[in-house]
């Protein structure tokens, strides 16, 4: 056509020069100011070194292959400064302070200018008319606005201090504050090839929750989620399952505890559905350090653990300033605990956590026999080594109080802020259930003198933790 004719004619009047390829934007985009150097712009001078150094100007013998050549020369020698000036449009110019560096994704022997100002930044080198040049120049807007379009938001991995952050940044170091339980479906028959629904599994996490809460317990619901679980299944338990063999099996598995898939090597595979019960204290844990004497001979406090599984203090010794659990402060909190109808749960022991932590098939609770609690209790005092105790609080303000002459240590909430009533009195999202409050905790309680159905104390054990002739109704250590 006439018109193409025109411009192959322009090309062929216009002289080839070398000019600037925008190879990596820089980290704010500066490449389109003009202060920077930009895609069109013509180079008319090249030194390298520092000072004084090597000065090439143009027109450039070779084009790109040859400055290409002297690239490689300057990098070969370890003169790797360089200082572009180019002229834009017909009397702008600018320049840019770089080092040289290999182009991997232009070839062997390829080399590219990376800025000093922003290592971001890169160009390289093209062979272009003059003409071409202006014709880039002159289109920088509309090439801006689909540059735009094209970039990406990018994302990759950088390294953490995840040792050093579990040791800093927790009261207890290396263990979360994060507190869960897992009920696995209850089996609907002895042979555990078939079990209730998911539905089924939701009401007791619920019913485990409000009891806990009724007997005093200090805690608050948090989150709950089901987790998949993957075992081997075969015969009647094979037979029996949720095939999830298609997409129109999907709606049987809304409600179903398990299911099964055949894999491709003929193994019939079985997903168990599992519910996870997220749950936290009132007012977070609090750490007490309980010291012994040489001369002492009873730490001066009974455990007992609820129905739920979660280990108390039931007694304190009164009368007598000098035990253990006097001198620490852990009668006072326990009978500040007595005084708000809660119970001072036990929630870690040498900084490892006591609390229930899973329910299995048959419905049993898994959780910690206070008479190993009781034996590690008394082998502390036996060996005259100081006693770490974690308890769940109710109330924040028995920080601030202090006790007195109690021993007591709790993580800093700038750090790890646990969740309060207060804060927990927001709308639920679609995602959360909240359960009913029960009616009436108070009436659950139980005290050293009014003992309650709901809370019973292990026996398991009770002729082997006789050091002391107490009578009272409780595992005294």
């Amino acid at each position: 056509m006439p018109m193409d004719r025109t411009l192959q004619s322009e090309n062929m009047r216009s002289p080839t020069v070398l000019s600037i390829d925008c190879l990596k934007g820089s980290s704010k985009g500066d490449e389109w100011t003009g202060d920077m150097l930009q895609t069109g712009d013509i180079v008319e001078e090249i030194r390298i070194g520092s000072g004084s150094g090597l000065t090439h100007n143009a027109p450039f013998k070779g084009g790109k292959s040859g400055v290409q050549k002297i690239l490689h020369t300057a990098y070969r020698n370890k003169e790797t400064s360089i200082l572009v000036r180019v002229r834009r449009g017909s009397d702008g110019f600018a320049q840019l302070q770089a080092c040289i560096v290999p182009n991997e994704s232009g070839g062997k022997r390829q080399y590219m200018l990376r800025s000093i100002a922003d290592p971001n930044y890169a160009v390289g080198f093209s062979d272009r008319t003059e003409s071409e040049c202006f014709e880039l120049q002159a289109s920088r807007n509309s090439r801006m606005v689909s540059e735009l379009s094209r970039t990406r938001l990018q994302d990759g991995y950088v390294s953490y201090p995840w040792e050093r952050r579990t040791q800093e940044m927790l009261s207890v170091p290396s263990s979360s504050h994060f507190l869960s339980i897992l009920l696995l479906p209850k089996a609907s028959d002895r042979v555990a090839s078939r079990y209730n629904d998911l539905e089924d599994t939701l009401a007791r996490a619920n019913a485990w929750l409000n009891a806990s809460q009724a007997s005093g317990v200090p805690i608050v619901f948090m989150n709950i989620q089901t987790e998949s679980l993957l075992t081997k299944i075969s015969g009647e338990t094979a037979s029996s399952t949720v095939n999830a063999g298609s997409l129109s099996d999907l709606s049987n598995l809304a409600n179903a505890s398990l299911y099964g898939f055949e894999d491709y090597h003929g193994i019939d595979i079985g997903v168990v559905r599992a519910v996870r019960l997220w749950y936290a204290p009132l007012a977070g844990e609090i750490a007490i350090e309980i010291k012994l004497k040489e001369d002492d001979t009873k730490l001066g406090f009974a455990i007992s653990r609820t129905e739920e599984g979660f280990i108390y203090i039931s007694s304190v010794m009164d009368g007598d300033e000098n035990v253990p659990s006097t001198r620490s402060g852990l009668s006072t909190l326990y009978k500040e605990s007595v005084r708000a109808s809660k119970l001072l749960v036990v929630s870690r022991l040498s900084n490892q956590k006591v609390l229930p932590w899973m329910v299995s098939f048959t419905g049993a609770l898994r959780c910690f026999d206070i008479v190993s609690l009781s034996q590690k209790l008394s082998l502390h005092r036996h060996a005259n080594m100081p006693i770490l105790m974690h308890v769940l609080l109710w109330d924040q303000s028995l920080v601030s109080r202090g006790f007195g002459s109690a021993r007591l240590r709790v993580p800093s909430p700038s750090v790890l802020p646990l969740p309060s009533e207060v804060r927990l009195a927001h709308k639920p999202n679609d995602n959360q259930i909240l359960p009913m409050p029960p009616e009436e905790p108070n009436e659950s309680i139980v005290t050293s003198d009014q003992p309650d159905r709901r809370l019973q104390r292990d026996t398991a054990g009770e002729v082997s933790f006789r050091f002391h002739d107490f009578s009272l109704p409780n595992n005294w250590v």
